[in-house]
């Protein structure tokens, strides 16, 4: 192969290993592994603040329906999939979201990616792994990542899985930008008492009275403090 020019960058992820995508597909599941929220959040608010829109796809519903990751997800206005690779549920539903863009599957380990890719184009034949009883979690049968062709204008890169000691490898916000990259916040800031709140500990903070009325996940606010934690440890001089 030969380079032959070289694109506009819209958009670059360092984990999962992308750019240029129209849209982030993170995959969870609520049984064998159970997929910890604080992970999708992360996920979901590193492409929040890249301005690309996040699909969750909520893998083997056959097994546990996950009611409740559905509703929180759905609750802060994401596009989520109740889906089964096993039953094919959802596939047809993840087909016609993805369909004519260039996205990327994502999530951690043993949840399905390549199962449901199986699904979506089963010419392809990707080898999947079973998933640990004993520990609840997969082994990496993606080890890099690859473009697929599905037709009719879509491409999907597969990549991956990642465990919940990965995150620290991912990238970490800036404070001051963290609360953008959570949609279901927006329509409460420069609500606050304060221009500058942080949403932690301020007065009459109305992301705070938000979550108390119920009008934002608890666990949504939960990884907001995590990752603006995070936030704060990074020195300046690590930006330069």
């Amino acid at each position: 192969g030969m380079v032959e020019k070289i694109l506009p960058r819209r958009n670059r992820f360092i984990r999962p290993a992308v750019a240029n995508i129209d849209a982030l597909v993170v995959f969870a599941a609520n049984v064998n592994p159970v997929t910890e929220p604080f992970l999708i959040d992360r996920v979901a608010a590193i492409a929040g603040d890249r301005e690309v829109p996040v699909i969750l796809c909520v893998n083997k519903c056959d097994l546990d329906p996950a009611v409740d990751l559905i509703r929180i997800y759905r609750h802060a206005g994401f596009s989520v999939i109740q889906a089964s690779a096993e039953t094919g549920e959802g596939v047809e539903e993840l087909r016609d979201l993805i369909r004519g863009k260039l996205v990327a599957f994502t999530g951690n380990s043993g949840v399905g990616k390549s199962s449901m890719l199986n699904c979506l184009c089963p010419d392809l034949a990707l080898p999947t792994g079973e998933v640990s009883e004993k520990l609840g979690r997969g082994r990496h049968t993606t080890r890099h990542v690859q473009l697929f062709d599905l037709g009719e204008g879509t491409y999907v890169a597969d990549t991956p899985g990642f465990s919940s000691f990965d995150t620290d490898q991912m990238e970490v916000l800036l404070k001051e930008n963290l609360q953008y990259a959570f949609p279901d916040f927006a329509p409460y800031l420069g609500e606050c008492q304060f221009h500058d709140c942080s949403h932690r500990a301020e007065p009459n903070c109305a992301v705070r009275a938000a979550v108390e009325s119920g009008d934002i996940e608890k666990t949504r606010y939960d990884s907001y403090l995590r990752l603006y934690e995070k936030a704060s440890q990074i020195k300046q001089w690590e930006l330069k």
